[in-house]
């Protein structure tokens, strides 16, 4: 499904919620094709998004009395905004649909979700048809606000498309960048108590959200992930070889129980390998990053072909 064609010399109208860095990467892509708007909740930003090439609009997800002028601005919303830090329901999510749902313009909606929410899998495979069994507050928000703008799909007959997207990483990310954990000697799991873990480049995240505004089928959820299949220490492992750093220390899960606070545990304590088949084929993406080494390689070093598909081995292995 595409969106309807409009009147010539018109370019369709995106709203981008929660345009921070990922934002900013779709902003470029499509700034030339559609007119962007941008939410944000910030004054400091208004300059920022418009010298990026987007209308910024001034809106509060937690003041729903600041999203009225929302209502018939966009055909398509790209909803990029994480929930709020506590309960588990997504408040945020219901204060803009309800805001959209005035305007009955709205044909497309993607959101942005979280691999999050197919909790602990001990390592299994998985696609698309795994049901749903988050373990965290964090993921029941995220499952409430898919279950939200599933509705809203249904309700308004506009194209949602759900995206479940695991860790992000680039290595001109702020704050996603793992060479700064490695510096900080942030531990990791000893190798029998470690977790799969799973993970996306900013750049091809961007990519996957233009496809989804273009190609994403109605109710359709999609793992946005690369194809490494890499345990969470050996990815760290493999950071720091690069970035020629000693590699982080090692403890047990018991030992990890005494020394961490719970968002780390939290993130220790499940594992799972995500398949992403229908994003290749059903989005049509081809990742400009398969592995992690390819993105994580500096600019001036060539990538090891050995490392071109999942399961490869990392130079120094």
């Amino acid at each position: 499904m595409t969106l309807e064609r409009k009147p010539a010399g018109r370019r369709q109208t995106l709203l981008i919620v929660g345009c921070g860095d990922v934002g900013m990467r779709v902003l470029k892509l499509l700034r030339s094709q559609w007119r962007v708007l941008a939410l944000t909740s910030s004054p400091d930003r208004l300059s920022i998004l418009r010298q990026a090439g987007a209308v910024p609009l001034l809106g509060n997800l937690d003041l729903p009395s600041s999203l009225g002028r929302l209502a018939g601005l966009a055909d398509a919303v790209l909803h990029l905004a994480p929930p709020a830090s506590s309960g588990q329901i997504d408040r945020r999510t219901g204060a803009l649909l309800q805001a959209l749902l005035k305007g009955h313009r709205v044909r497309r909606v993607v959101y942005a979700s979280t691999t999050g929410v197919y909790g602990d899998c001990q390592g299994q495979r998985l696609d698309e048809t795994r049901s749903v069994a988050p373990g965290t507050d964090r993921a029941r928000r995220r499952v409430d606000a898919e279950a939200q703008v599933r509705r809203f799909g249904r309700r308004t007959g506009a194209a949602v498309s759900i995206l479940r997207i695991p860790g992000i990483y680039a290595r001109d990310r702020e704050g996603g960048q793992p060479r700064d954990r490695v510096v900080r000697r942030a531990p990791v799991l000893a190798q029998e108590d470690d977790v799969y873990t799973n993970h996306i480049h900013a750049d091809d995240l961007a990519r996957a959200c233009v496809a989804a505004l273009a190609r994403g089928a109605p109710q359709r959820v999609y793992n946005v992930c690369d194809d490494t299949d890499l345990k969470m220490g050996d990815y760290f492992d493999l950071v720091a070889r690069l970035e020629g750093l000693a590699p982080p220390p090692r403890i047990t899960r018991a030992q990890a129980m005494q020394q961490l606070g719970p968002m780390q545990l939290s993130f220790m304590s499940e594992s799972r390998r995500i398949d992403n088949r229908r994003l290749k084929t059903e989005l049509q993406l081809r990742l400009r990053y398969p592995t992690v080494l390819q993105g994580l390689q500096p600019p001036s070093e060539p990538v090891a072909t050995a490392a071109a598909g999942a399961g490869a081995v990392w130079p120094g292995s």
